[in-house]
């Protein structure tokens, strides 16, 4: 190739380049504009609140203790 075919080449690609960071750039102003104009719907709906208060005992009368076995019971 010719240094004018390079620079040709060259050219073509960075003409290449601005456009795709041009539409790259519409698409993120795009998305922007729609996460600020609408509030993200159901987000809030979504958090569940724990209370600080005692969960009640008889809750876990059937339950295991986490890697000691059966309550009652000698682990292993």
């Amino acid at each position: 190739m010719s240094l004018q075919d390079d620079l040709t080449a060259v050219k073509r690609c960075l003409d290449d380049l601005v456009r795709t960071v041009g539409r790259l750039e519409q698409s993120l102003a795009r998305a922007s504009e729609n996460e600020f104009r609408s509030p993200s719907a159901g987000r809030a709906d979504d958090l569940v609140t724990i209370s600080d208060t005692p969960y009640d005992s008889a809750l876990w009368t059937d339950s295991d203790d986490e890697g000691l076995g059966v309550r009652g019971r000698r682990a292993p």
